[in-house]
């Protein structure tokens, strides 16, 4: 055999690089390091308290409590009766009068403008009327 050629001589194997095992070993280690980076990471989180439920779902809601519902043309119900929005703000003070532990419920429908709710939510706060709820369920105003 003269210089250069490439020739194998008969009875020798061309030796080669096989890439399949290869490929298992890379994601053998690329599975390595992303598990053991994840180990690393610490969840830093808040101790909360949630609350408890201890209420009846079923039990009627109390009589003392005040529903103020806000419906998508910006009017508002004091307890099923429709009022305009310059009579929250007296309503809500002689509720406060009569009652020793004010509490409203704000509900509104599905459409109700995000003002006109803000706005019942400020009357409710100028009133100085603390224990507030705000309805998540949607169902149609005045009913």
């Amino acid at each position: 055999m003269a210089g250069g050629s490439s020739r194998v001589e008969p009875g020798k194997k061309k030796a080669r690089i096989e890439i399949i095992p290869l490929i298992d070993v890379i994601f053998f280690l690329l599975a390595t390091f992303v598990l053991f980076t994840l180990s690393l990471s610490r969840i830093q989180s808040l101790p909360v308290q949630l609350p408890v439920a201890n209420a009846d779902p079923h039990a009627k809601p109390d009589d003392d409590m005040v529903t103020l519902q806000v419906s998508d043309a910006g009017t508002y119900y004091w307890n099923r009766e429709p009022i305009m929005a310059q009579e929250i703000a007296p309503r809500l003070q002689s509720y406060k009068a009569q009652v020793q532990v004010p509490r409203i419920l704000i509900a509104g429908d599905n459409k109700a403008r995000f003002g006109a709710t803000c706005y019942a939510l400020d009357q409710v706060r100028k009133a100085n009327i603390e224990q507030v709820s705000i309805e998540t369920r949607v169902h149609d105003t005045g009913k």
